[in-house]
């Protein structure tokens, strides 16, 4: 299931986070966005228990995305221990993106 990220619940949802976290930063009206969400939500099943998996829209999280320097979406960063671990701008495959996956866990 993938969490709806915002500045309220990122410290609690991602910084504190027993696993690793997948954050998802999209706007509505990014069309390589739409085109990753079928696929973050496939990575949000596959990855049960090992990854938590959230999606930030950049247009009501602006602070968020300027945080961590969102230039370009669709961007997706995997936090771990509370730390960015891997980022990823643009859109990738399920299989790109599931190696990147990989190497940080």
């Amino acid at each position: 299931m993938e969490l709806q990220i915002t500045t309220a619940n990122f410290e609690e949802e991602v910084l504190k986070a027993d696993l690793p976290v997948l954050v998802d930063f999209y706007a509505d009206w990014c069309g390589p966005c739409k085109m990753m969400a079928p696929i973050v939500e496939r990575i949000a099943e596959g990855y049960e228990g090992k990854l938590k998996v959230g999606k930030c829209n950049i247009d009501d999280e602006g602070d968020l995305a300027g945080k961590y320097g969102i230039m370009s979406i669709p961007t997706i960063i995997v936090f771990k221990n509370g730390e960015p671990a891997m980022t990823s701008v643009g859109a990738l495959s399920q299989p790109d993106l599931e190696a990147k996956i990989n190497g940080v866990l």
